[in-house]
């Protein structure tokens, strides 16, 4: 098999000496075409990977932010194929920066499996990362997806002992992420050093990179873990940049997408400033 968008993206920033920075928002917020002005531009920003939040009607594993941003986007009118859409749009101009496609089951599920898999090859999806089936379900999801020729993206928490690794690991490829805190997503983050050590400990298991999210608001934060991890994830802290970009009728403001991308540029730049030790 080639080499990936992934595995060439990570080997560059490997290359550079630098950790990544991989942006999350959530597709078709806070619609359709705002969306996609968001995507178009994010890697001329900075961002090294692209994380597209599927939307979905009961995102449990997500905090209030990114829960909100499912419900506006979902009220706008999204739904999966729309989101292959925007890939493929993307596509069209991009072809390097590697994009995965994060969410729940679910709208796989109802969508079908193989017709799932085939469009998002088709579209250029890159990978997948997919909460809510743990390893003991491969055979539902990740085992097609891999056969198929998707990466995908398990995620690794601090109640992940070295026991479980293994088999989180099995079948996982282009990065593992690790949810630096436990809980749902936008809450605080984890110090410097207890980064530095998950790291560390991950690295003993795997030659995959590894990325590290949850928390992360900040281009000093993003710089700090940026240091010890291969990437540094943003999410929350994006969505709701997207949010403080709306009018007060709820629709995308004349400035939303130009905050929304300065906003990256600035995480962009604190990561660029931190060397890997």
């Amino acid at each position: 098999m080639s080499e990936s968008r992934l595995e060439r993206r990570f080997a560059a920033l490997k290359a550079e000496g630098r950790g990544g920075l991989v942006t999350f928002t959530t597709a078709g917020d806070p619609d359709y075409d705002t969306a996609c002005k968001i995507l178009q531009r994010l890697p001329a920003a900075g961002a090294d990977v692209i994380e597209l939040g599927m939307p979905f009607s009961d995102p449990m594993a997500d905090g209030p932010s990114i829960q909100a941003a499912s419900l506006r986007a979902l009220d706008a009118g999204m739904t999966l194929q729309k989101t292959l859409d925007m890939v493929r749009g993307f596509r069209a101009e991009d072809d390097v920066t590697p994009i995965v496609l994060m969410g729940y089951y679910n709208p796989i599920y109802s969508y079908g499996v193989d017709a799932f898999l085939k469009a998002a090859l088709d579209a250029g999806v890159d990978g997948l990362i997919v909460v809510d089936l743990p390893p003991e379900e491969d055979d539902e999801l990740c085992e097609p997806a891999v056969a198929a020729g998707l990466h995908f993206i398990r995620l690794a928490t601090p109640t992940t002992d070295d026991a479980r690794l293994p088999k989180v690991l099995t079948n996982t490829s282009g990065f593992i992420y690790y949810v630096s805190i436990m809980g749902i997503t936008g809450t605080k983050a984890a110090s410097g050093d207890a980064v530095r050590a998950a790291v560390t400990r991950l690295k003993g298991h795997t030659d995959l990179p590894v990325a590290v999210g949850f928390g992360i608001r900040t281009p000093d934060q993003a710089a700090e873990v940026a240091a010890v991890a291969d990437a540094a994830v943003v999410g929350t802290a994006l969505v709701e940049q997207v949010k403080a970009g709306l009018g007060p009728d709820g629709l995308a403001g004349e400035g939303l997408v130009d905050g929304v991308i300065d906003y990256v540029a600035s995480l962009a730049q604190g990561v660029r400033a931190a060397r890997q030790g």
